[in-house]
């Protein structure tokens, strides 16, 4: 007798940064999402979120037919992560906010560990071979920035004489304009905000890392968990860390969560069910030495929230956003993994497509960058139809 039991299959979501979003809870709900991943921007880190606020942003959302169980981000407080002036304080705070998250039927809180910046690319508007624009991040481009427009003390040590020389001519040959774009694309302000950062502000929080290297930042996080996850898990909360973007050392910083090696630190620190993953293939697959499948699958328990999009690398350690199906990542194996992840553990897992082109209509709307409407559509369309061919090829394996 055949089977009837519907195989586990991916919570489908999007990104949705609130009433200012250029798009809209509506097309969300036409692109066939149940829910969106969101949070309080408004509210400055390291305050508490109230009760309140929450059940008014879910209100929200609830309205239009749309659920809201997964938070992007709760953001985690600078001091924190240096373990400097009132960091306790805000640990604390932390602790009210998922708690009072619990109450209003949170289930999963998204957080990163990324010193000063949240993510970092140097051209948010590049223009593909067709005519759509997606993120990209040009090495040599950072490195002129850091070295000769921020003017970071110690940068250049970080680079041989040829290579400082190159990059010297390389920047001798930009535009004022060509300077100004790379600029302003490097001090983009935190998700959700469109208030900049200024190069004062980013070089005095340069400052405030001087003495926290990987290992002072990874003790700092090990710390912060050990206090706040007795608390998440006792409330029902699951604790998802995204990974460092790009995962490797940007302006100087420390990177602690850019590799499988970072994830078993983490894990073994602090054994909790309620620590875990935001598995984000695009972050961890912009390094070529991470195994995403393998990661999937020794890591799996862990994942409380997926991030499916991909990038392509070349040789020099460039990489821009790809079509969700045709970068680097393996996207069919990766897919497979998830499939079979969640009939071994007997649940769904939220996931939204991250990051999309711009493309169509969207190139003349302003919209925040990787998130506009139509390139979310067609990576979630990709996506769908991939899990979808996958389940109902497995679905003997199910039966």
């Amino acid at each position: 007798m055949m089977n009837t039991n519907r195989p586990y299959t991916l919570e489908q979501l999007m990104r949705w940064y609130g009433p200012q979003d250029p798009v809209p809870l509506s097309h969300i709900l036409q692109a066939g999402c149940t829910g969106v991943v969101s949070a309080l921007h408004a509210i400055p880190p390291g305050d508490v979120w109230p009760v309140e606020a929450i059940l008014r942003h879910k209100s929200l959302i609830e309205e239009e037919g749309l659920t809201w169980t997964v938070v992007e981000s709760l953001p985690v407080h600078e001091a924190i992560k240096t373990q400097s002036g009132n960091f306790e304080l805000y640990i604390e705070n932390y602790k009210t906010s998922l708690k009072n998250l619990a109450k209003c039927g949170i289930k999963v809180v998204t957080y990163n560990f990324m010193p000063i910046l949240d993510w970092l690319r140097t051209n948010v508007a590049y223009t593909l071979p067709n005519g759509s624009e997606a993120l990209f991040f040009n090495k040599d481009h950072y490195a002129i920035f850091d070295l000769f427009i921020l003017q970071r003390k110690g940068a250049e040590q970080e680079y041989t004489a040829e290579k400082l020389a190159e990059l010297k001519t390389q920047f001798d040959t930009l535009s004022e304009e060509e300077r100004s774009f790379l600029k302003k694309n490097m001090l983009l302000g935190l998700p959700g905000s469109d208030i900049p950062f200024t190069m004062a502000q980013v070089k005095e929080m340069l400052r405030s890392y001087s003495h926290i290297d990987t290992q002072h930042l990874k003790k700092h996080l090990i710390y912060f968990l050990r206090t706040i996850t007795p608390v998440a898990e006792s409330v029902g909360i699951r604790l998802a860390i995204h990974p460092d973007d790009p995962p490797f050392s940007v302006l100087g910083l420390p990177r602690i969560m850019s590799t499988q090696e970072d994830i078993s630190d983490i894990m073994k620190a602090v054994p909790s069910p309620s620590n875990g993953l935001c598995f984000c293939t695009g972050s961890y697959g912009a390094r070529a030495d991470n195994d995403l499948v393998s990661m999937i699958k020794k890591w799996g328990i862990k994942i409380h929230f997926l991030h499916l999009r991909n990038t392509k690398r070349d040789a020099a350690g460039n990489f821009f956003e790809a079509s969700h199906l045709e970068g680097d990542a393996d996207m069919y194996a990766i897919m497979q993994a998830i499939v079979h992840l969640m009939q071994e553990r007997k649940q769904s897992i939220p996931m939204r497509p991250d990051h999309g082109h711009k493309m169509l209509d969207d190139l003349s709307k302003t919209t925040y960058p990787g998130y506009s409407g139509i390139g979310r559509l067609k990576a979630l369309a990709e996506l769908r139809g991939l899990e979808y061919g996958i389940v109902m090829a497995s679905q003997k394996d199910f039966d």
